[in-house]
């Protein structure tokens, strides 16, 4: 098994990016996972809600420890992003296309979290 199919087991996941625009692709993830049964959180500060669900400012602000993050926000965010993740024990990232940039996996590495560089659309498929 490699590390996106271990990844995919993941229970409880958060998706940074996530968004109430239908033509972006912070809202087909995460409507994608939350349609194929993933226990989902969209966070994006002012959005408030995503495809029914309510959305939060940050990681840390979510109800529950996801074990996994998706990562759909340009890489100047990202690099923020795997420092909150650190900080917060969690150790699963997932870098959607365009969020990947070297930088960001970089970050990442140097962190010792456990990174996936790929379309969860593609790879998650059930």
């Amino acid at each position: 098994m490699d590390k996106a199919e271990e990844m995919l087991q993941a229970k409880t996941w958060a998706v940074v990016g996530a968004t109430d625009n239908q033509s972006k692709f912070g809202y087909k993830i995460f409507k994608f996972m939350v349609d194929r049964g993933f226990d989902v959180y969209p966070v994006n500060p002012g959005i408030n809600e995503v495809y029914g669900k309510i959305c939060y400012e940050s990681l840390s602000a979510l109800p529950v420890k996801v074990d996994a993050v998706d990562v759909v926000v340009a890489p100047r965010i990202g690099e923020r992003i795997m420092k909150d993740c650190s900080e917060l024990g969690i150790r699963n990232v997932w870098l959607q296309p365009g969020a990947d940039a070297a930088s960001v996996v970089q970050v990442a590495k140097e962190l010792n979290l456990t990174v996936v560089t790929d379309c969860i659309m593609v790879r998650g498929r059930v």
